[in-house]
């Protein structure tokens, strides 16, 4: 059995349901879904990552980072698509208070500055739960910014679809299972890991950027967390371009080991999208292979 962030008819639901697996739990946090692989409960989970607009998922970040490890196996890309949502026979102009989630407002805020100025935007837990609140006749609130799928499953109706103020926003969620070997390579990986710097001084994050870039390593994500301990003591989340089996980035990651105070290994997966990656001259595994029997040569 499969967990989720939930509740139902939030976008996770709904990339979960794109992959076409059966029964699944959904759980009230972030921190409770990852735990829930942690403890047995489920034997993977989808939790959201990244989004194109605000970035990268705090709660998910920290959390993969922390505790027992565990293991990304696959992504999901989603494109996020916001309506405003209300009782059966609201009209927009009735509209006064909406709830979403902090996220939708953010990506939905020049569309109810236009269109809904005069309104108060309150930020909840999720968008399904904000339709789950306007569904209720007593509800305080007269509509709510929410997908598809949670205006459907609460009766809602569509006051205004496609509002968010960019439509080519899309959502990356991860599926996590307990820590084990890695998906076997194809011809389009990414592989996530969180490196944390020995000490900090000039050049650290240097360091750091020289393993992958050295080894013609691309990075399709790089942002700093705070580990929690010290003011100003950092880790760094990385998403790069390759599967832990290419010499390259087997290279990489042993040089990270090398100049990092701690490398966690969070998986090396194949790319939603299937894009390939580039690799530079001197990057392919049969280039690692022929300088190594040129150095054995040497030495023999």
């Amino acid at each position: 059995m499969l967990g989720y962030f939930g509740p139902r008819g939030t976008f996770t639901h709904q990339a979960l349901l794109s992959l076409g697996e059966g029964e699944a739990t959904p759980f009230p946090t972030v921190a409770a879904t990852l735990d829930a692989v942690r403890n047995q409960q489920v034997a993977a989970a989808l939790v959201p990552i990244e989004n194109s607009v605000e970035g990268g998922v705090s709660a998910t970040l920290d959390r993969l980072a922390a505790g027992d490890r565990l293991m990304i196996i696959r992504e999901v890309l989603l494109p996020v698509l916001f309506g405003l949502y209300a009782r059966p026979g609201t009209a927009l102009s009735q509209v006064r208070s909406v709830l979403t989630h902090p996220h939708a407002a953010a990506q939905c805020r020049e569309w109810l500055a236009e269109h809904l100025p005069d309104a108060r935007i309150t930020e909840g837990g999720s968008t399904a739960a904000a339709a789950e609140e306007v569904a209720q006749p007593t509800s305080r609130f007269d509509a709510a910014v929410c997908a598809e799928v949670a205006g459907e499953l609460h009766q809602l109706e569509q006051l205004a679809d496609h509002i968010a103020d960019n439509d080519g926003a899309v959502t990356r969620f991860v599926l996590v299972a307990p820590a084990g070997p890695p998906p076997d390579r194809s011809e389009s990986d990414k592989t996530t890991l969180v490196a944390f710097m020995r000490e900090d001084h000039p050049g650290a994050l240097l360091e750091i950027l020289e393993q992958f870039a050295g080894r013609g390593v691309n990075l399709s994500r790089i942002e700093s967390r705070p580990t929690k301990t010290i003011l100003g003591d950092y880790c760094f989340s990385i998403d790069a371009e390759g599967h832990i089996g290419d010499a390259r980035m087997a290279e990489a990651l042993m040089g990270l080991h090398r100049v990092c105070k701690d490398v966690i290994f969070l998986g090396s997966y194949p790319r939603a999208d299937r894009v390939k990656p580039r690799i530079p001259y001197g990057g392919r595994d049969s280039d690692y292979t022929a300088a190594r029997a040129w150095l054995d040569d040497v030495l023999s």
